[in-house]
């Protein structure tokens, strides 16, 4: 389902092949202005880099997907499980996803080893009468947000939003920090299904992605409608900013949808 386009002077990941009614992309460290060691397409204002650097990097990165920086929303992100239905563009403070009907309302997340999901909804087969309209939502989920149900309480926002149901949306997983490199205390790995967690020694490995599924399959999403990036940010410096191996010092990466009609 995903491609890393490797080739554009802005490397992102894209559907194969395009979703309709929606703008979907992750990105990557690539093709930026940014510095060492944030170099270079770092997208986090809560970072010491630059300011001038990081909105010319989100201002070449949304071009790149056919939006602007005037139509961007972003999530304040405190590792919580609210979500926030928006119409402007604009910060929304105390929050980590955002869904939106509006087109052209790019919703963006920012991350650096925490997981990313992108929601689409479009038409409505379980509910005909209802109608369709297009929706899609944008979640930041690291483990507190994923213990708490983020994965699924965006999933309810998106369906409310689209008039549809959860076998009506597609879930698209983004560069994280995965169960190969990501080694939890027993407090956090006891909080999640054991076919999330990998015991390779005598500290736990959690997979986000697998406990994100699990969720989401669990409340109706079909499993052929989750789709993974299955790229590790830990395990690949060269694409990807991770806060953990870089011991915080970092940039960061961005999930974006929006609505195209």
């Amino acid at each position: 389902m995903w491609t890393l386009v490797d080739s554009d002077a802005v490397p992102l990941w894209r559907p194969k092949a395009a979703a309709p009614g929606a703008t979907l992309v992750f990105s990557t460290r690539r093709g930026g202005v940014s510095p060492a060691p944030f170099e270079s397409m770092n997208l986090g204002l809560s970072t010491a880099d630059s300011r001038e650097a990081i909105l010319e990097n989100r201002r070449r990165l949304l071009l790149a997907s056919g939006l602007s920086l005037g139509s961007l929303a972003t999530a304040g992100q405190v590792h919580g499980a609210r979500v926030v239905e928006v119409s402007d563009a604009g910060h929304v403070p105390d929050c980590d996803a955002l869904v939106s009907s509006t087109p052209g309302l790019a919703l963006a997340v920012t991350t650096a080893d925490c997981m990313s999901l992108l929601y689409r909804a479009s038409g409505t087969r379980t509910s005909p009468e209802a109608g369709t309209t297009t929706a899609a939502g944008a979640a930041h989920a690291g483990w507190r947000g994923t213990a708490d149900g983020m994965p699924v309480r965006t999933l309810e926002a998106v369906c409310a939003l689209g008039r549809c149901g959860p076998a009506d949306v597609e879930v698209h997983i983004g560069p994280c920090i995965r169960g190969c490199c990501y080694e939890v205390g027993e407090e956090v790995a006891l909080r999640f299904p054991g076919a999330a967690v990998r015991r390779p020694g005598p500290k736990p490995y959690l997979d986000l992605p697998t406990a994100a599924r699990l969720a989401l399959a669990a409340a109706g999403v079909p499993a052929t409608a989750i789709h993974d990036t299955e790229a590790c940010t830990a395990c690949e410096p060269y694409w990807y900013f991770s806060h953990r191996r870089d011991e915080g010092r970092t940039g960061r990466l961005w999930g974006v949808a929006a609505v195209t009609r």
